[in-house]
């Protein structure tokens, strides 16, 4: 239909990087630009970027997201985190109560913003051909990865990114068909045949997942708390302290 459409459809994440090509810096500086151009609530602009550039720091991240190399392997990680602190400073100039961040809201604020700004650095690399894949392990060890960033209060991680030149050529992974996720009007509970479809196509191409159905593998994944010490560590970073009855 058109370059940008083509781009968007082509997709895919990248496991294995080649170790030995370092991002020209003004390339790595042309995909934080076009991030910062990403959309946010209020133009709170609710997110931070710490790029891990160093072997050694790179390696202590693959081990605090759950010994995954290919963050080692990456270019460069970037660690996206949700940032209520410049807001801090704000609301201290101004005589604010920055109330508003014991509320659930705020983390979907955070979230989202590091969101949008986490697709548009995507869409950015790839337009330099080259590979990404997002973190969500960067939540495993919250508490150990504030440290390890030195964030501050009113500061979480989200989602690290890893980018780099891909070693490998990765499939273009399907997605659901568009009927179960684009409604209109009202949300339609009817996506029973859709996913059963789904999960025969998917297997192929879920080998690292060892082959499974995407049902099994996502009700695997959502039957325990996955990260359970991250509400605590919330606290303790300033969010989620009204009790509200």
């Amino acid at each position: 239909m058109n370059s940008i459409i083509d781009h968007l459809r082509s997709h895919r994440s990248f496991r294995k990087f080649q170790t030995d090509r370092t991002i020209p810096k003004e390339q790595l500086d042309a995909i934080i630009r076009a991030t910062q151009s990403a959309p946010s609530w209020i133009n709170g602009q609710q997110y931070s970027i710490i790029a891990v550039q160093s072997p050694e720091r790179k390696q202590k991240m693959a081990e605090l997201c759950g010994n995954q190399p290919y963050i080692a392997e990456s270019s460069v990680f970037l660690v996206f985190v949700a940032d209520f602190y410049r807001t801090y400073l704000a609301s201290e100039t101004h005589g604010g109560s920055l109330a508003a961040v014991e509320n659930v809201d705020a983390l979907l604020v955070g979230a989202t913003d590091v969101g949008l700004a986490c697709e548009n650095t995507i869409i950015a690399a790839e337009s330099f051909d080259l590979g990404v894949v997002c973190i969500g392990g960067i939540r495993r060890n919250m508490a150990d990865v504030i440290d390890f960033l030195q964030l501050p209060k009113y500061v979480f991680p989200v989602v690290g990114l890893c980018i780099g030149y891909p070693d490998v050529e990765m499939p273009i992974k399907p997605r659901f068909p568009k009927e179960a996720v684009y409604f209109e009007e009202t949300y339609q509970t009817d996506v029973t045949d859709a996913m059963t479809a789904y999960d025969e196509t998917i297997i192929p191409f879920s080998t690292r997942e060892g082959g499974i159905s995407w049902t099994k593998r996502v009700s695997a994944f959502y039957d325990k708390d996955y990260y359970p010490s991250i509400a605590e560590t919330l606290k303790q970073q300033g969010f989620l302290m009204k009790d509200k009855n």
